[in-house]
């Protein structure tokens, strides 16, 4: 009696395990796509540069320097978007709390600074500028987190509100500073490197610590991955969204002073054509609008990614309104990216 040969399965495994092997290719390079992204643009206008101008584009400390300052801003206000899409909401007041809050800054300067002097009144400035901007951040979490008003509506609500007060307070047009310590910090450097690109350096350093080694950033990849799940686990969702909202106006209010020390006045609508470029640097950087995932240090990616886009392109001579088209298709090239790997990722765990 013969015996049956045994079935083997080396035929079988070895598909597989390059299957998996190319699927975790395709997720790193999704994850990175934004460092891809940036190379990219900076071969593309190198090139350019070397071949129209006989000049570099990157190996440039001016070009370098003033695609930083160009990104200071979108970068705050995409700081705080990071963790709020990372919950899966949204904000969309941020870009008048950001003009709200350099209205403030720039009033309360004026104000103080014959009674305090000109440092103090800058930083007395600064911390009721910000504590402002907590306001509309503070009324944004209770109508999310307690009266469960979803967020675009709830934040597009405060949009109107926060655009409001700050044309009333700026009495329809900017507000001038007269303070040169403002000034200073706005335009001054230390060791070549502008104020602002060092504070907004220091500030995101630590946002991207929060997000990544706090118990409240776990939270909030836990709820913004499975808010059941996150709920059942102990976690206080509607304390944590109430604190979520109030650091995004923190990080609006931040980019609303340092604006007011750059241009040396406050504008009511200082940050509304800032809004798009804060979800786009955030989508670009990796994050999923559907919440649970997403970083600091892919939402400074993107935040470069726009900025070499906005500048590179005047350095070339081009029209500034191919500036929208081009961040609407790296915006639209993420979003299809992050979709392909949620239905890689969602075909892994069905196997």
């Amino acid at each position: 009696m013969t015996e049956a040969p045994p079935a083997s399965s080396g035929h079988v495994s070895p598909p597989a395990d390059h299957a998996d092997k190319s699927r975790t290719l395709v997720q790193r390079i999704a994850d990175l796509r934004a460092w891809l992204f940036l190379a990219a643009l900076i071969i593309g206008f190198e090139a350019w540069s070397r071949t129209a101008f006989g000049g570099s584009f990157i190996v440039n400390p001016y070009n370098i320097t003033s695609i930083a300052i160009f990104a200071v801003a979108p970068l705050l206000l995409a700081t705080g978007q990071t963790f709020v899409i990372i919950s899966g909401g949204i904000d969309l007041s941020m870009g008048f709390i950001m003009g709200l809050a350099a209205v403030v800054a720039a009033h309360v300067i004026n104000w103080s600074a014959p009674a305090m002097g000109e440092p103090l009144a800058v930083l007395f400035g600064t911390l009721v500028a910000v504590a402002i901007a907590m306001i509309p951040g503070f009324v944004n979490g209770l109508l999310v987190s307690r009266l469960r008003v979803p967020p675009f509506i709830g934040t597009l609500g405060m949009f109107g509100v926060a655009r409001g007060v700050a044309f009333l307070l700026a009495g329809g047009t900017t507000v001038p500073v007269k303070n040169s310590f403002f000034a200073l910090l706005g335009n001054g450097r230390i060791l070549g490197i502008p104020w602002i690109i060092i504070i907004t350096a220091i500030f995101v350093l630590v946002m991207h610590y929060i997000l990544s080694q706090t118990r409240f950033g776990q939270h909030n990849y836990a709820i913004g991955a499975n808010e059941q799940a996150a709920r059942r686990a102990g976690i206080d969702i509607k304390s944590h969204l109430l604190r979520l909202y109030v650091l995004s106006g923190i990080c609006a209010g931040l980019a609303g002073v340092l604006y007011a020390a750059r241009f040396t006045a406050g504008a009511a609508q200082a940050g509304e054509p800032l809004l798009l470029d804060s979800v786009a640097a955030v989508v670009i950087g990796g994050a999923s609008l559907f919440g649970g995932s997403g970083t600091i240090l892919g939402t400074v990616a993107g935040a470069l990614v726009i900025a070499v886009i906005q500048y590179g392109l005047v350095f070339i001579n081009v029209e500034p309104f191919w500036q929208f088209i081009s961040v609407g298709v790296v915006i639209i090239i993420s979003v299809l990216i992050d979709q392909a790997q949620r239905r890689i990722s969602g075909g892994r765990q069905s196997e």
